[in-house]
Order: C-alpha cells, then sequence, then structure tokens
C-alpha cells in the first residue's frame, strides 16, 4: 500500500482499486433490491458468490469499515453495505480513524 499524509489511513489508488475489485463489484450489487435480500438472507453465501477472500468476508462480516479500505474497498461503495444494516455514519468515521465512537465525535466534531 502506498503511503499517506496521515499515518494508518489507507490510500484509495490504482493498486488499491485493482486489490479490491471483488470487493467493490460485490458492494455495487447491493443496490439492487434482489441483491439485498440475498445478503441478508445468508450473507456469507452471497459474498462467496462474488469470490470474496476470506480476509475480505471477515471484514464485511463484522462490518469493519476501515479492513474493507485497507483491502482496496472503495468508501462510496461499501457505504452500500451500511444502508443494508443501517449504521451511523459517524460511527463508520471512527473506525475509519480508528477511534472510540464517543471520541471520534468529542475530537473530531466538538460534540459530547
Amino acid at each position: 500500500m502506498t503511503g499517506s499524509a496521515i499515518p494508518e489511513t489507507p490510500l484509495y489508488d490504482r493498486q488499491g482499486s485493482i486489490r479490491g475489485y471483488k470487493l467493490n463489484k460485490m458492494a455495487m450489487s447491493l443496490g439492487r433490491p434482489e441483491n439485498r435480500e440475498a445478503f441478508k438472507a445468508d450473507e456469507e453465501a452471497f459474498l462467496d458468490s462474488y469470490g470474496l477472500s476470506a480476509e475480505e468476508k471477515a471484514a464485511v462480516m463484522s462490518r469493519n469499515w476501515h479492513d474493507m479500505v485497507a483491502l482496496g474497498g472503495n468508501l462510496f461503495f461499501i457505504l452500500k453495505i451500511a444502508a443494508i444494516d443501517p449504521a451511523v455514519m459517524t460511527e463508520i468515521g471512527a473506525a475509519q480513524a480508528q477511534m472510540d465512537h464517543a471520541d471520534f465525535l468529542k475530537q473530531r466534531l466538538g460534540k459530547e
């Protein structure tokens, strides 16, 4: 992975897009109602149908947003996964920053 200006922050570049192709293709498919239903019905089988690696599957199934991006997931695509649960956007931001949600709200957004 190419370095970035912020330590521990994955950089989405050409290599990342190639690396994350299957993950991003799966996430984009969730724009279709029938795919969302298949995902909800049997998440692991749905992920297998896109050929995701064990590491990618683990990141998706645990909703580890930071790992999904580190594995080449485009944030705009993987947010489609967040729409299924649904996840709070600030929780995803905290995960990306590798911070506790309460600390993220306080330090980054000035909220108590």
